[in-house]
This record gives C-alpha cells, sequence and structure tokens, in this order.
C-alpha cells in the first residue's frame, strides 16, 4: 500500500493523499474498495488504518463478512449522550447490529460517525425489541427462525453476575441510560437481569463503561473461547 505524504503529527487524524501508483485491479482499473476523492485529498475519517481510502460501502462489507452473533440494544427515553458511546464501543467490537428502543432520533455525537458502519434497527417499544429477537436467531432443524435471548444489563436486586454467567451465542445485550438505568419495563420483561460486579463506594459505573465491559466478557467467551471457570 503507499503511504501518506509528510510527517503525521499526533493530533493529526488520518492521512494525506495517496502517495505513488494507485491501487489497481488485476483489470488495470482502480481496485473497486478504494475511494478516488479519499486518495486524491486524504482521508481523515475514523476508521483503522487497514480500511484508509476505502469507500464507505466498502468497509460495511468487509465488516458484514466477519460480524458477531451479538446485538446491542440501548433505550432511547432522554436522549442521553452516552448512546454513541455505547454504539461506539459496538462498533469496536464489530456487533450483528445496534437497537435503538424509544425515541427514533438519538444523540450520535459521542459515536463519532461509527453509527455509519453498523446496521441500524428502531423499535418503538420494548415490546417491539422483543418481538423482533423472537424470530431473529438462526433457523433450527426444521428451517425455522428461533429466538434470541434478551439480556438487561442494570445492577438491581435479584441481577445475575455477568462474571458467572455464560454468555450464548446468539443475544441481545440491552443498556438503559446513565441515572435511570433500564427502565422497569425492560427489567421486567428481559429473559435475565446481568451486573457488572462493584468495589467502590459508587451506585454505577458509566453507561459507556458497562456496555464495554459486557460486550468484551462475550468476546472473551466466543472469540476467544474463554469459558466462565477457565
Amino acid at each position: 500500500m503507499g503511504e501518506a505524504s509528510g510527517e503525521r503529527p499526533d493530533h493529526v487524524v488520518g492521512v494525506g493523499p495517496w502517495q505513488g501508483p494507485w491501487p489497481l485491479d488485476d483489470d488495470g482499473e482502480l481496485d473497486a474498495r478504494f475511494d478516488p476523492e479519499l486518495l486524491r485529498d486524504g482521508d481523515r475519517r475514523n476508521v483503522e488504518d487497514r480500511f484508509r481510502y476505502w469507500r464507505h460501502d466498502a468497509i460495511v462489507r468487509h465488516l458484514d463478512e466477519s460480524r458477531h452473533d451479538f446485538h446491542v440494544a440501548v433505550e432511547n427515553w432522554e436522549h442521553d449522550f452516552n448512546i454513541g458511546s455505547v454504539i461506539r464501543t459496538a462498533n469496536a467490537f464489530n456487533a450483528k447490529a445496534f437497537h435503538i428502543v424509544g425515541r427514533r432520533r438519538w444523540n450520535r455525537r459521542g459515536a463519532m460517525v461509527t453509527d455509519r458502519y453498523q446496521h441500524e434497527m428502531h423499535h418503538p417499544s420494548v415490546d417491539d425489541l422483543l418481538m423482533w429477537a423472537a424470530t431473529a436467531g438462526p433457523a433450527d432443524a426444521a428451517g425455522n427462525a428461533t429466538r434470541i435471548p434478551v439480556y438487561a444489563i442494570d445492577n438491581v436486586a435479584g441481577s445475575v453476575p455477568l462474571e458467572t454467567f455464560d454468555l450464548p451465542r446468539h443475544c441481545v445485550l440491552l443498556f438503559g441510560q446513565e441515572g435511570p438505568g433500564v427502565s422497569a419495563e425492560a427489567l421486567e420483561k428481559a429473559d435475565i437481569v446481568l451486573d457488572i460486579a462493584q468495589f467502590g463506594s459508587t451506585r454505577s459505573i458509566n453507561a459507556g463503561a458497562a456496555a464495554a465491559v459486557t460486550m468484551h466478557a462475550w468476546i472473551r467467551r466466543h472469540v476467544f473461547g474463554q469459558r466462565i471457570g477457565e
């Protein structure tokens, strides 16, 4: 791959214009993954270096080939800024899709444009999310769609420790908002409510941090094969 021109100071995001011959395919045409404008002007987007100069749709197609089998859902009743942070983490771990429950419009600033590289679904209510999950799983032996369990994440009475719970491959991880947490309806209707162990004085950790811990628990289990008790 060609290199950007000049030095890249730490505070500058991305790379400058492509240096050297442009990347071509076997027919001598510009490789379809690459965007000629980005090659000409430089790429300052919030993407990994392996995706520099790639077209947006090419990046999405590449991610689709390896998306993980967990979904991330966030309740959106108060336009919480932390929703963007949750979605950004879902992108980092290449979640299958992210779901917004409640208001369709959500605060995207914290996502830093990473939502453009994922698949977004909207559900007006918790019941709508559960209805979707009822037939969103992989097909069974008879060819029928199966159900995906929905797990709410909140440290409330009766919740189960995330650290000792074996997350299945196919699931929906449901997060609430900063402050109120997961809604009472979601806590009641979720398959299980999971909590994250805490050892300090605060009642709860930031919603974005809780999402990152939970998604990484799934990654450790299903990408690195670390089962509970290992």
